[in-house]
């Protein structure tokens, strides 16, 4: 870690993380996404972004936003998410990593996954900062 991280930067970043995925719980649940703004996604999402999600394959920009553009609704009320353990990494001037653990409920299966992710200032962005990278390791997978 870092020996020193911007306070504020922190505090960006940590929010983001907290927000994204309550837009998340909103836009794939049938009964909320009719209130959750799509471009909210698209503006946090960087200019080269790129995940590995917990398979292993590698995604650019555009393949996240069709994915989640895509399961709008998928749950009937059955989907959350719950953000853990955020914590620094490495920061520099005005960028900084994050490590978290996300726990979903899907359908009644549990899941929990550890993420580092990549924050780069942007003031246009609603908490100051914009996704960069994003990758994902199963804790545990989801059950059968």
């Amino acid at each position: 870690m870092s020996a020193t991280i911007d306070a504020s930067l922190l505090a960006s970043a940590t929010a983001e993380v907290v927000d994204l995925h309550r837009f998340f719980v909103d836009w794939f649940d049938k009964s909320r996404c009719a209130r959750a703004d799509f471009s909210r996604f698209e503006r946090v999402m960087g200019e080269g972004f790129s995940m590995v999600p917990p398979s292993g394959q590698l995604l650019d920009r555009e393949a996240v936003l069709a994915y989640v553009r895509a399961g709008r609704g998928t749950f009937d009320g059955d989907f959350a998410i719950s953000i853990e353990d955020i914590r620094p990494g490495w920061a520099a001037g005005d960028v900084i990593v994050l490590t978290y653990v996300e726990a979903q409920q899907r359908a009644g299966k549990a899941s929990r996954r550890r993420s580092s992710a990549l924050f780069t200032l942007n003031s246009s962005a609603p908490h100051g900062v914009e996704w960069r990278h994003l990758h994902e390791t199963w804790l545990q997978v989801p059950e059968d």
